[in-house]
């Protein structure tokens, strides 16, 4: 048994998320976590809301609510929504907590003894008309790059490129729209990441079997340009971490909060903190997952995040680890993805252009987009939702393949020989060639999903169905049974039998439908297979069943185009 800690990319607190963001980092961490567990691994699967920062008080300001009460109740939908799409979170904590306010101030004190904090005089743009220095998110303006009129000051959210905000063209207060901005000097800490450059590089190098994806894009920050710069780590906001040497007052910076991206990733380790306080343990239970020195040296460290969110993990957050001067876990594999498209365009949160995680579920169940957006996963390059092709999707694997395969055979066995496995007969070389086949794509079903290769995952899965309804058409114990009765009762218990072993092995990609497969089945055994061969003997004759409502239903053509339009436009 291996100990596999799981860090999906945290959402930040402003509004529900789209399923672009869904399949960038929660649900494949979902699902890799699922089958840790499946396969018999200690799991810590962790996620959390960011809830400081500019996002927050922008999204607090507009619903008129104080920036404290509007991330709690937004956490609570997000929660929820994250339940209703069945995210297995160990802990789904908050980045506002009173442990991350805590660890964030140890982690800035450490960094502050071994040399690596710089206090920095700059000139930050002021807002005269909102009497407050303006962080680079609270202002917009027009991308010198590509022209988009909607630009943050920190990044182009159009064209991705890293900005400045002097760097805008009719810059303007995302506060109040005006104009009437000056540029003043301020004071601010920044974390010296450059001292630190050959140390990142050298980590990053000895990561063995990274995506291609994750090291380009630490690397092109490494190297390119002026190569890795110091960053800002403070800012002129009210909500946030208050700036803090650890217990200790930090002179000069009593108004000043943590970056957020500073404190953000480090909720990591304080929603695990979070999980023990709210499971009555001591520290040594959440240690033992984050300390080399109190039993983490033996853990697995996987995350998972889009791929804007890897210059900050693979160098800012290992920054921080690493100058503590302490023995902190590092991650071990950075899954990152690409981005998924929207019909045409861009999902966008700010923009609300897509379909968002209520909606989704308010049309159809979890198990419907998960799979989509699993088998679809952006993994080598962005890729796109389009009605039509999450409707053939639905329609094709899931109901006429699985779904059709589980109607099939329970109704016919019902009809036939009654609600037990029927006994009678014996396997032949048709038996014998599919547990052959379900055995070697089962070993290569389990080496995609060890390596988190989603997409190829998704698609031995599907073959495994498809192999069960190859072999039901060819073995036809309808026909069969006119003639030999013995021999199609061995056909439909095999059958009932490879129902079972679809539930386990769907279980990471559809836990609903899963779990109705096996609670259909009384199927109370639900161990990963290591012998196909066994696992298509797991129910014996006699042993008792039920047929299950259907397991998925089509998605009609009129249904299609009423969901097209109405997602047509921008969420309101």
């Amino acid at each position: 048994m291996a100990r596999i800690l799981i860090t999906s990319a945290i959402p930040y607190i402003n509004g529900i998320k789209h399923l672009g963001n869904l399949v960038g980092s929660q649900l494949p961490a979902d699902l890799y976590a699922r089958y840790a567990r499946a396969r018999g691994n200690e799991v810590m699967f962790i996620c959390a809301t960011d809830e400081h920062g500019t996002p927050a008080e922008l999204a607090a300001a507009k619903a008129g609510k104080p920036v404290a009460d509007y991330c709690a109740e937004m956490w609570a939908v997000q929660k929820e929504l994250s339940d209703g799409f069945r995210l297995s979170f160990d802990k789904f904590g908050r980045s506002s907590s009173p442990q991350n306010h805590r660890l964030t101030q140890y982690f800035a004190g450490k960094l502050a003894e071994n040399g690596l904090i710089e206090e920095v005089s700059e000139k930050q743009v002021y807002s005269v008309a909102d009497g407050r220095f303006l962080p680079d998110r609270y202002i917009e303006g027009t991308c010198p790059n590509c022209g988009y009129d909607r630009a943050r000051g920190d990044q182009c959210e159009n064209c991705t490129k890293q900005l400045d905000p002097t760097d805008l063209i009719d810059p303007r207060s995302a506060v109040s729209g005006s104009t009437d901005l000056e540029v003043r000097e301020t004071k601010h800490l920044y974390l010296r990441q450059s001292t630190l450059k050959d140390q990142l590089d050298a980590w990053i190098d000895g990561q063995e079997g990274w995506p291609i994806l994750t090291t380009s894009i630490a690397k092109k920050w490494l190297h390119d340009g002026d190569g890795l710069q110091d960053r800002g780590i403070t800012r002129d906001l009210d909500w946030g971490v208050p700036v803090r040497k650890g217990d200790e007052p930090w002179p000069g910076m009593e108004d000043k909060v943590f970056y957020v991206w500073f404190d953000a990733p480090i909720e990591y380790i304080a929603a695990t903190k979070e999980w023990a306080d709210a499971e009555g343990l001591d520290d040594s239970a959440w240690r033992r997952w984050w300390r080399l020195d109190e039993g983490a040296d033996d853990v697995r460290y996987v995350q998972f995040m889009g791929k804007d969110n890897v210059p900050f993990h693979t160098l800012s957050f290992p920054a921080t680890i690493i100058g503590s001067g302490e023995p902190w876990k590092l991650v071990d594999y950075i899954k990152s993805f690409n981005y998924l498209n929207y019909d045409g365009g861009q999902f966008s949160t700010s923009q609300g252009r897509g379909v968002f995680m209520d909606q989704a579920l308010a049309i159809l169940p979890a198990d419907y987009w998960r799979w989509w957006l699993l088998s679809h996963t952006p993994e080598t390059s962005d890729a796109e939702f389009t009605w039509e092709n999450f409707q053939a999707s639905v329609n094709k694997d899931l109901a006429d393949v699985l779904g059709n395969f589980v109607s099939r055979v329970t109704k016919f066995c019902r009809s036939r020989f009654g609600e037990a496995v029927p006994g009678g007969g014996a396997g032949g070389a048709r038996e014998a060639a599919l547990t052959a086949d379900l055995q070697a794509r089962l070993t290569a079903y389990e080496g995609h999903m060890d390596a988190i290769e989603v997409r190829k995952s998704a698609a031995e899965l599907r073959a495994m169905w498809a192999a069960g309804n190859e072999y039901l058409q060819e073995a036809a114990p309808w026909a069969v049974f006119k003639e030999d009765p013995d021999q199609a009762a061995a056909i439909i218990r095999l059958s009932l039998n490879l129902i079972r072993l679809y539930a386990v092995l769907s279980a990471p990609f559809i836990p609903d439908a899963s779990a109705t497969m096996l609670t259909a089945l009384k199927a109370e055994d639900a161990e990963w297979p290591d012998d196909v061969g066994a696992a298509l003997d797991a129910l014996p004759a006699g042993h008792g069943f039920s047929v299950p409502e259907n397991l998925f239903r089509k998605i009609s053509d009129e249904e299609r185009e009423e969901w097209q339009a109405r997602f047509a436009g921008v969420r309101s």
